[in-house]
């Protein structure tokens, strides 16, 4: 097994997100920026990239937003094989480029959209001995889906909610097939609504179409057409949960909300969750009561540029004790 110990990431309490948006609300967050590389890719990564070593590959290829091809990168390093990782040019934040640069990954900027990249990868995967490891890879998901085991486990039952971001959608597929799995073993004895966020500017199952040219700022959700699309649908059916939109005004909000009010730094597409806890509280659908859990999926230091930009710039001052008692108003 090809591992870097992914997984086992915290079920954090999150009672000043609850008195901000609802205090009757029990709000848990699930925090898969903890993970080795830094997002939920690495539950995937770990079963994809071990499954491409027992069949005896020797090379992997992924299109990425970011997160897969810094997961990608690292766990092929980890196994001694190549990694190909192909990225939309201007799309991606430099903390996940400089990853996948670091971890000898040959990486592609392609002059198009995420989509394309992946129509690519897809073909190169197809006709030549290299193993493609997006989410179409359906060790992936199995890999992913153990995210809800371990929120039964460290919450002692399923939440009533679970909310999380949609970008390609396969990990919304995986929660609910993670869920589903427990429930049958008679782990979990309810199973949760699944509740899923799109950025307004790239919500292709949202508006039920393709969008040729998705626009976010938060780029790990910057897709328009999910690979896991039908798979999505079908968990937000089965599970009559429903899934929604929110704009990068919003985001930036529950981006700013969680770092200052629970002291979690989340990157962008992380905070579609908690951009989507505030729309939906505002909208009533959620009973009084009831439990929640929010994925967030990748953490804040793989996108410092939003962070520096969203938050207030450091103040330069001389190096003279009064002139710092004045700036600190003290």
């Amino acid at each position: 097994m090809v591992t870097l110990h992914e997984g086992n990431t915290p079920l954090i309490p999150a009672p000043r997100l609850a008195e901000a948006t609802d205090p009757s609300l029990r709000i848990f967050l699930k925090c898969e920026g903890f993970n080795p590389t830094g997002s939920f890719k690495d539950r995937g990564m770990t079963v994809a990239i071990s499954k491409a070593v027992e069949a005896g590959s020797r090379a992997v290829i992924c299109a990425s937003t970011g997160n897969t091809s810094a997961s990608a990168a690292a766990y092929a390093a980890r196994a001694g094989i190549r990694a190909f990782v192909m990225v939309p040019k201007g799309a991606v934040a430099i903390g996940k480029l400089s990853q996948a640069a670091i971890h000898g990954a040959t990486v592609l900027v392609v002059d198009g959209t995420f989509d394309q990249a992946l129509s690519i990868v897809t073909q190169i995967a197809e006709r030549h001995p290299v193993t493609l490891v997006n989410s179409l890879n359906p060790f992936r998901l199995e890999g992913q889906k153990t995210g809800a085991f371990e929120v039964v486990d460290q919450l002692g039952r399923a939440p009533d909610y679970h909310l999380i971001p949609v970008g390609n959608a396969g990990n919304i597929s995986a929660y609910w097939r993670g869920y589903r799995e427990y429930h049958r073993a008679g782990i979990a004895k309810e199973l949760p609504k699944m509740v899923g966020f799109q950025a307004a500017g790239a919500a292709p199952i949202v508006e039920d179409r393709v969008i040729l040219e998705p626009k976010t700022l938060a780029t790990a959700i910057r897709i328009g057409n999910p690979a896991s699309w039908g798979l999505a649908k079908e968990a937000l059916q089965d599970s009559q949960g429903w899934i929604d939109a929110v704009t990068d005004e919003e985001i930036v909000r529950g981006y700013r909300l969680l770092a200052r009010e629970e002291g979690i730094f989340m990157e962008p597409a992380s905070c579609a969750t908690v951009a989507g806890l505030a729309k939906m509280v505002k909208a009533g659908r959620f009973e009084p009561g009831s439990t929640l859990v929010l994925t967030l999926t990748g953490h804040g230091l793989k996108d410092p540029d939003t962070a520096l930009e969203s938050a207030t710039r450091p103040v330069s001052v001389p190096a003279r004790l009064d002139a710092v008692l004045a700036q600190l108003g003290l």
